[in-house]
């Protein structure tokens, strides 16, 4: 089986990563075979309240972004510099693929600036995601909420991408539906998806009705289930993503993914570009 396109990589011009390189995840991504790349830049558009305990375990890179008040604020994605390094790339590797794109941190609570953003720009591919959660009066990533249960923190995540789900927000793909287990602890009780089947479903049957992609994310192994869910919801899509930080990433997990989406009814497009359909 080919492998399909990674649609969900991270460069040098991704604020949250020092190692990414376009250039190295170009060499990685034909060492690998794939047949095509989308660089989905992070436009992150919420500041998050980072816990005082935290704060000092911030990266280096991350505490530039820091405010006095403890709030993080991400830097605005340059566009300009980053369409550059594209058009550099596709004339350096000119038998790869090279998408453009963007990964939208909750535009649904930032219409005006996502809106601007995609009016100023044609991007090739278009990522909606949650990665952080409101609660008392401020927004919080996911990954460092420690004080809630696991099972809830996870619930309210699937319900708040829901959310952005049935909103008109402009995007082609859900990006990582399992965001909130990237933080699930590795001690207590082991996650069970059947446990959280009704609000995966719940999730799976609008983004269905929106008419978008549920993106294949193998940065955590999505389990099964959730794909079977999304065939049996109807829906007709599926995009693949590594989330890759680090040229090294690029692909990761993309055989078992594959073989795990085909089983489940899905196939490959028309050309190796597209996305896989039911």
């Amino acid at each position: 089986m080919s492998l399909p396109t990674d649609g969900h990589v991270h460069t040098e011009w991704s604020w949250d990563t020092v190692t990414g390189s376009m250039i190295g995840s170009c060499r990685r991504a034909i060492d690998l075979g794939l047949p095509s790349l989308a660089f989905t830049e992070h436009a992150d558009l919420t500041p998050w309240l980072i816990p005082a305990a935290i704060r000092p375990q911030l990266p280096d890179h991350f505490r530039g972004y820091l405010r006095p008040d403890g709030v993080l604020e991400p830097p605005e994605l340059d566009v300009p510099g980053y369409l550059a390094c594209i058009e550099e790339c596709r004339s350096r590797f000119p038998g790869l693929r090279i998408l453009s794109g963007v990964e939208l941190s909750e535009p649904h609570w930032h219409r005006p600036r996502a809106d601007a953003l995609l009016a100023a720009h044609d991007f090739d591919r278009v990522l909606g995601s949650v990665h952080s959660l409101s609660e008392g009066g401020h927004h919080h990533e996911l990954t460092v909420i420690t004080d809630r249960p696991p099972g809830d923190l996870l619930r309210a995540y699937l319900g708040e991408v829901l959310g952005l789900v049935e909103s008109t927000a402009d995007f082609a793909v859900l990006a990582h539906i399992d965001y909130a287990l990237r933080s699930w602890p590795a001690e207590g009780p082991p996650f069970v998806v059947a446990d959280f089947e009704e609000e995966f479903r719940t999730v799976l049957r609008a983004l269905g009705e929106s008419g978008r992609a549920l993106e294949v994310n193998t940065q955590v192994p999505l389990p099964g289930e959730v794909v079977r869910w999304w065939f049996e919801a109807g829906g007709e899509t599926v995009a693949f993503g590594s989330d890759a930080h680090d040229p090294a990433l690029v692909g990761r997990g993309f055989e078992d993914a594959a073989a795990l989406v085909e089983s489940c009814g899905f196939r490959p497009g028309r050309t190796p570009h597209d996305f896989w359909r039911r």
